[in-house]
């Protein structure tokens, strides 16, 4: 069964930085590509970062500069480096995966609150 485990979202001040994780299990990880999604209270969800099964990356153009995406498909992980971080940026962040929009799986969700 497809599961997709975030850790690494916390409290951090502005200007500070964290690195999510996203573990994937029951999924031909190779194949997938994988992203970073977040959803602030009262907003939609929305595309932070993604990487395909073969390296290319594509950010929003809020976090462009400081975000960085990446995969390490030996061990099915997918990581978000988040540096200079906003208030703004707070927000549930998701682990996604899918084949075109033939299989698409979802992580539970990290919370990121940057707050001094």
């Amino acid at each position: 069964q497809a599961q997709l485990v975030e850790s690494g979202g916390g409290l951090v001040q502005p200007g500070g930085s964290l690195r999510l994780s996203c573990a994937a299990h029951g999924i031909l990880f190779n194949s997938y590509t994988m992203g970073w999604y977040r959803q602030a209270p009262g907003k939609q969800r929305e595309l932070v970062a993604g990487i395909s099964s073969g390296g290319s990356t594509n950010y929003a153009d809020s976090v462009k500069g400081r975000f960085t995406i990446s995969r390490d498909n030996a061990k099915k992980m997918v990581y978000l480096q988040m540096n200079s971080l906003r208030p703004e940026d707070t927000a549930v962040y998701y682990c996604h995966a899918a084949i075109a929009t033939i299989l698409s799986h979802w992580g539970q969700g990290t919370q990121v609150t940057v707050s001094s």
